[in-house]
C-alpha cells in the first residue's frame, strides 16, 4: 500500500488544485511526458517517450519505475520476459512508465470522487 501512497502524492502534486481537469488517464500520461509518440524513420515506425510535460512528474515516474525493477517480482518477471522477447531496456521503462501514470490517475481519480 505505501506504493500507492507514494504515487498519490506524486500526482496530487503534479494535477494541482483541479485533478478534475484530467478527463482520462491518457491525458495524466501526456502532463507527465510518459505518453508514447509515433514516429517513422524510412520504413519502420516506433513510439517514443514524449520529449514534453512536466519534467518532475516524470522524473518522479521514472524513480518509481526504477524501484519496483529493484524490489517488485511482478516488475523483475515482466523485465524478464520482455527482455526475452527482444525489447530493449527503453521500451521496457517507457512501457513501466505508462503503467505506473496508470496507476497513479486511477488512484487520484478514485480519492477525488471519494468525499
Amino acid at each position: 500500500m505505501a506504493r500507492g501512497v507514494d504515487l498519490v502524492v506524486g500526482k496530487l502534486i503534479t494535477t494541482g488544485d483541479k485533478p478534475e481537469w484530467l478527463n482520462t488517464e491518457a491525458s495524466f500520461a501526456a502532463l507527465c511526458g510518459v505518453g508514447p509518440v509515433e514516429y517513422s524513420s524510412g520504413r519502420g515506425s516506433s513510439r517514443r517517450p514524449s520529449q514534453g510535460g512536466d519534467r518532475q512528474a516524470n522524473a518522479a515516474l521514472h524513480r518509481i519505475v526504477f524501484t519496483w525493477l529493484r524490489f517488485d517480482a511482478r516488475s523483475q518477471a515482466n523485465d524478464e520476459r520482455r527482455t526475452r522477447e527482444g525489447e530493449t531496456r527503453h521500451e521496457i521503462i517507457r512501457c513501466l512508465k505508462r503503467y505506473a501514470a496508470r496507476e497513479v490517475f486511477n488512484l487520484v481519480k478514485t480519492e477525488s470522487v471519494a468525499p
